[in-house]
């Protein structure tokens, strides 16, 4: 079995795949000085209430923390006795290489989306994700990465206005009522939540003026459920998008191994 780990700069994500779907999905705050003695020993302490018999040979790990990617490979020497694909590494494969500005370092994260929905969408994409940044991917016709935009995301603004503004409280970001806020929480979350609409619609439309094609927009990522339900911002919604990509980079590196 493939244990597929995303680390992102707020959650770290474990997922089993058997290689026809996920067995389960285990998350966690990423924390660079987390050892891999910890993280077994959340990992099988959690994974006792799936009952399942995992057997896991195989590990592929994303991460747009630096730091913690050691303790992750060590974690997967020690524990399940291989030696993992980590994307964004030379040695790991990507379907498609990333068309950018020569030097560019891609994150892992956008590399791991691309491919995923490129595997379930075909080309021309643009790729929202709701994480810690609000990110855009824009993928080609033929799954190449060629650029995107990077915004800050939901969460990161509200506790930059709670941060900034002494009088503000900090808010949950929701839906409101009504565009006109009469209380200063409503206020917070209409300015938040119609903000980052706007700012979804433009730049997903400049995109697809600058690419002068019809493209699908694909979001993922914890708040993207809330904007997909409200507004008819997105195509498509995948809350998987990420560990399935990893799946599809996984499989490309078994099929063109020599």
């Amino acid at each position: 079995m493939l244990l597929a780990i995303d680390c992102g700069n707020t959650n770290t994500v474990f997922s089993i795949w058997d290689g026809d779907k996920f067995l389960c999905t285990l998350r966690t705050s990423t924390h660079h000085a987390r050892t891999a003695d910890a993280y077994f020993t959340w990992f099988s302490t959690l994974i006792k209430h799936y009952e399942i018999d995992h057997d896991i040979s195989e590990v592929i790990i994303s991460s747009t923390v630096p730091r913690v990617v050691w303790n992750l490979r060590v974690f997967a020497d020690r524990f399940f006795n291989c030696r993992p694909l980590v994307v964004g590494k030379p040695e790991c494969l990507l379907p498609i290489e990333a068309r950018v500005d020569a030097g560019t370092i891609v994150g892992p994260d956008r590399l791991v989306n691309t491919a995923g929905a490129f595997d379930r969408h075909g080309g021309d994409l643009i790729v929202v994700d709701f994480g810690t940044a609000t990110t855009f991917d824009v993928v080609a016709a033929d799954g190449a990465y060629i650029g995107g935009v990077i915004a800050p995301g939901v969460n990161l603004s509200l506790e930059a206005l709670h941060n900034a503004a002494a009088a503000l409280p900090h808010v949950d970001i929701a839906k409101p009522s009504f565009v006109i806020g009469t209380n200063t929480v409503a206020c917070i979350q209409s300015g938040v939540f119609w903000g980052y609409v706007g700012l979804v619609r433009e730049i997903c439309d400049r995109i697809k003026a600058e690419r002068d094609r019809p493209m699908t927009i694909v979001a993922t990522g914890g708040l993207a459920p809330l904007f997909q339900q409200s507004v008819d911002l997105f195509d498509s919604f995948e809350d998987d998008l990420t560990m399935h990509g990893l799946t599809v980079i996984h499989n490309h590196n078994k099929e063109n191994a020599t």
